[in-house]
């Protein structure tokens, strides 16, 4: 059992030899005879840490002082790294970043699943900075301070950090923290605001304040105006039941886009709907993905977990005929309004929860040539049964969660007769210790 206990910050920080990174970027000392990892330290160096807590099997320690540091060791590129929770590999090197997260991959695969790839695929990797088009900002007045935030959480807190800037969101918005400040800190509810959605397309931004108070007039009018003059889409969110309104521009679709030149698609979805955070990343998973697959104009093929599209539609440019199947009947939906948009007409789709499985749907009893999946964290465990009827040959697995990614690739290598033919790492979270990854597996 786990064992916290007060400490002593009183005492003289000591000193310690850091000789290995864990998965989510820690540093690693052997402290008398005790592991113990110290958040922002590298391994070679030297550095002077104070524990914080204590538990039976390890210690955690907090990073005072870098005494040697490590040729990895690089500026953060954010003047908030260390009080921001948000990112915790800035110290690193963004090559040291990509081969912390591809050994966890592959150490992963090893102890979960069992199995190692044939081939391992070169890391897909963009703009480190400036990258990230999806995010929830926090918002409060902190009364003791007399000062309005707008962030993100410190670090190992629920307190919202004092940020000015944040240099990983897509500048349009990362840029202008202190004008947020500024704007809901006018308002006459600037206590019930408590976060921001943000939402960023190929030419638009919509912002989509929560609010616990019914807006006065005044309120939204200084909303529309900060829209107007920054070019922002502007969108409340009242306490549900209530609908999510657009107030401006008014008697617009409540839509943003983005495109994906390679295919010729452009994709239109709402702020709220779930999009890839990392748009030039996106571009070049889907293209990696369609290349696995491998797919020929007689093919049938199907995308589970397949949102509003991303894959489905690609893969619709390459097959006779695709199936896409995702959880939310309001996706599939937008899926729908996609292969429209793009005048796709080799694409059905179907809701379904692939965490329990239909028997009797008209996707589940057929067979396919090939398979794309992109599930949530969790895996896609429950589906996996069905795999044995599906009899694709190859199998593309987009995960964002290496350990079920292990979990479910040991289950189709072991129980279903498949070969990890090739997996790596995709750079979608430069930053921080998220691990995107793509796996192939193939069947004679």
């Amino acid at each position: 059992m786990n064992k916290n206990v007060n400490i002593d910050k009183t005492k003289e920080p000591a000193t310690a030899n850091v000789h290995a990174l864990s998965h989510d970027g820690r540093g690693i000392a052997s402290i008398d005879k005790k592991t113990t990892f110290i958040a922002g330290a590298l391994p070679g160096e030297t550095v002077a840490y104070r524990i914080t807590q204590k538990h039976s099997s390890y210690n955690e320690a907090a990073l005072l002082e870098v005494i040697t540091p490590s040729a990895e060791r690089v500026t953060p590129p954010c003047l908030h790294f260390g009080l921001c929770g948000g990112c915790s590999l800035q110290h690193m090197s963004m090559e040291t970043q990509m081969q912390l997260k591809q050994q966890t991959l592959l150490d992963q695969l090893k102890h979960f699943g069992h199995v190692t790839p044939s081939t391992l695929l070169p890391p897909l990797s963009a703009a480190t900075v400036g990258y990230r088009r999806k995010a929830r900002l926090g918002a409060k007045f902190v009364i003791k301070k007399d000062k309005m935030l707008v962030g993100f959480r410190e670090k190992a807190s629920n307190y919202l950090a004092d940020l000015e800037k944040c240099v990983v969101l897509h500048p349009e918005i990362g840029e202008r923290f202190l004008l947020l400040r500024a704007l809901i800190g006018s308002l006459d509810c600037l206590m019930h605001i408590p976060q921001i959605e943000i939402a960023v397309g190929d030419t638009d931004v919509a912002l989509v304040f929560r609010h616990m108070e019914t807006l006065s007039s005044g309120d939204k009018e200084k909303l529309i105006a900060f829209g107007k003059q920054h070019q922002f889409h502007i969108y409340l969110q009242p306490n549900a039941p209530l609908l999510i309104q657009k107030i401006w521009p008014e008697q617009t679709p409540e839509r943003l886009s983005y495109t994906l030149p390679d295919y010729d698609l452009e994709f239109l979805f709402h702020p709220l709907d779930f999009t890839q955070i990392n748009l030039d990343i996106n571009r070049l998973m889907v293209k990696q993905a369609i290349e696995l697959l491998a797919l020929n104009a007689e093919e049938t093929a199907l995308d589970l977990y397949c949102g509003i599209g991303n894959f489905t539609l690609p893969i619709a440019r390459q097959v006779k005929h695709v199936i896409g199947v995702e959880g939310s009947g309001e996706m599939v939906t937008r899926a729908e309004d996609n292969a429209k948009h793009n005048n796709i007409n080799n694409a059905d789709f179907y809701a379904a929860n692939l965490q329990a499985p239909p028997t009797d749907a008209p996707w589940v009893n057929r067979s396919y040539d090939k398979i794309l999946l992109d599930p949530p964290r969790t895996g896609a465990k429950e589906i996996l049964p069905l795999f044995a009827k599906f009899a694709a040959k190859r199998i593309v697995y987009v995960s964002c969660n290496p350990a079920t990614l292990a979990r479910d690739a040991g289950e189709l290598v072991n129980q279903y007769g498949y070969t990890l033919t090739h997996t790596g790492i995709i750079n979608m979270f430069p930053h921080t210790s998220h691990i995107e990854a793509m796996a192939v597996f193939n069947k004679e």
